[in-house]
């Protein structure tokens, strides 16, 4: 890991190192925030929430920046540096929300002097001169030796091994090398949601959460695609068989997934329904023996290599039971190429009768977040036997909530992986901006430089220390609001850090000759996947915020 930027002198005035942040200020200026997004929560509750969807998808952003300002409350309690990164990123909350609110006072139920109470306080902490002072302070991760350990076991093997694939895989689209994905079965990172019993790693406590959180930022700082998301996979379908599945099945399935035997795919969104998933169509009808599978699946990530896929699928025809009528599969299959595959099924040889089964991948081409490959898969007749209905007999008409149970933590990890992402853009930005010399002087010492990295600094720790704070909650089995808003917010910061990381390389960030180019492609996914940022915004953060309000 490279070291810090040493800063300059200080800069004169509020900029001033030894001069104790005013943490007083800084949670006077939240609870101002927190009442504003109470206040125009109860107003929407008022009205037809679909009707004004541009002010709840505001309001669900301020909300998750206050809530993330929250966070940088208490890590401002843990040392002078920590204390001035947390008034940086309150004062940012305070712009932001100020920004939104400006000419929809009546829509936040506010007035136009709103900010009045803490305008010195964001003025203080947004000086230009404050901010370039603070570029170099990045924080302390504040993780205890175990977790120190999981972290540093993780980012070598990130540096070791992913790293030096990274580009190759990005640039020709390659497939993920075998020796990434046998190096984390040797490390048990395949396993760290499978409980023990099963040969996992999961003890059913707080570090089965924030394990994964901090192994999934180091392998995302080696690359999001080849790296962080590849232990996603095992992890869904594990917890849907851990929350559903028989226990000949956990049996069967779980060690497999926990060594990296069997590597699986996640096939549930389909191209007419994506986060609508309780509409699904594709089909599986019962006949001798086990299922007939029929319909398309798409951005099936993953599934060439995978050896089974974990299908959603409508077991009974009434499209008016809903998600009632929806059941999960564990559909095994060849390996394939990464570019497309074909597989049929014989019944003869596999002592069946009726018609050939069909299973064909199309490749979907992405602007980022290559190595697994996503795609279109359509399946005709394809047969699946009784035992590999999650559940069993029990499990029909289940698969809605299994497949949910699968992804509980998926918006957590995704935040995780907007942390690695956001990580490696910013030390990029940081080591460049070091040693690239404009106009007879590097461009670090330059304020507006210093103060985007320093903004950059203050946006990955502050939701770092939120990403711990939400997984300690779903330890408890709580944070499931706080995990929404987690992953609204960070992912849209991964889009702006690595953005300006591109803009401070200037030309040779528009060039493939650095990985910051991979870094911005690859974090403009993360709003997209697991819950698209407005689908999370409308119909989970700001319905909830309204239903405390009106409760």
């Amino acid at each position: 890991m490279s070291d810090p930027v040493s800063p300059p002198a200080p800069a004169p005035g509020p900029a001033d190192r030894d001069a104790p942040a005013d943490l007083d200020g800084a949670a006077a200026a939240v609870a101002l925030a927190s009442s504003m997004v109470t206040g125009a929560a109860r107003r929407l509750s008022e009205g037809d929430l679909d009707a004004e969807q541009v002010v709840a998808y505001d309001l669900a952003h301020c909300a998750a920046a206050v809530r993330g300002a929250e966070a940088a409350l208490q890590y401002g309690t843990l040392g002078a540096d920590e204390a001035r990164l947390a008034c940086a990123f309150v004062a940012d909350a305070l712009a932001d929300l100020a920004t939104r609110v400006l000419g929809r006072e009546a829509a936040f139920a506010t007035t136009p002097g709103w900010l009045g109470p803490a305008a010195s306080f964001v003025s203080a902490y947004r000086d230009p001169a404050f901010l370039a002072e603070l570029c170099g302070v990045e924080g302390d991760r504040h993780l205890d030796a175990d977790f120190a350990l999981v972290r540093e076991t993780f980012h070598r093997f990130a540096e070791e091994q992913i790293r030096p694939r990274a580009e190759h895989i990005h640039r020709a689209n390659a497939d993920i090398p075998e020796e990434i994905i046998g190096g984390l079965a040797d490390m048990g990172a395949l396993g760290l949601s499978i409980p023990e019993e099963y040969g996992g790693f999961a003890g059913g406590g707080e570090s089965d959460y924030l394990g994964m959180v901090v192994a999934t930022e180091e392998l995302s700082w080696g690359s999001l695609g080849a790296g962080g998301s590849l232990i996603t996979r095992p992890e869904i379908l594990s917890r849907a068989l851990v929350a559903g599945g028989t226990e000949e099945q956990k049996r069967l399935w779980l060690p497999q997934l926990a060594s990296g035997q069997v590597m699986n795919a996640v096939a549930v969104t389909e191209p007419d329904f994506g986060s609508d998933v309780a509409a699904i169509v594709t089909a599986a009808a019962r006949t001798d023996g086990g299922w007939l599978v029929n319909g398309v699946k798409t951005w099936c990530t993953f599934a060439a290599r995978a050896d089974v896929l974990m299908l959603l699928a409508r077991t009974d025809p009434d499209r008016a039971k809903a998600h009632r009528g929806l059941s999960l599969f564990v559909v095994e299959k060849p390996r394939g190429e990464g570019h497309g595959f074909v597989f049929t099924q014989e019944p003869a040889a596999e002592g069946r009768t009726g018609a050939p089964g069909r299973m064909e991948g199309r490749p979907i081409d992405t602007l980022g977040y290559r190595g697994m490959h996503s795609y279109e898969v359509a399946f005709e007749n394809w047969f699946v036997p009784d035992a590999n209905l999650v559940g069993g007999p029990a499990g029909v008409g289940r698969g809605f909530y299994f497949q949910m149970a699968g992804f509980e933590n998926g918006r957590l990890q995704t935040a995780a992986r907007a942390l690695g992402v956001m990580q490696a853009a910013y030390e990029a930005a940081r080591d460049y901006a070091t040693n690239r010399v404009v106009f007879g002087r590097a461009i670090v010492e330059y304020q507006l430089t210093r103060a985007k990295l320093a903004r950059m600094a203050v946006l990955i720790q502050v939701t770092r220390q939120f990403s711990y704070q939400v997984a300690r909650l779903m330890a408890k089995g709580e944070g499931t609001l706080e995990a929404s808003m987690l992953k609204a917010y960070v992912c849209r910061a991964a889009e702006w850090v690595t953005r300006e990381a591109v803009q401070i390389h200037g030309g040779m960030g528009y060039a493939e000759e650095f990985p910051v180019s991979r870094y911005f492609v690859d974090a403009r996914v993360l709003s997209i996947f697991e819950g698209a940022d407005e689908t999370l915004a409308l119909k989970v953060v700001a319905r909830r915020l309204v239903e405390q309000a009106s409760a």
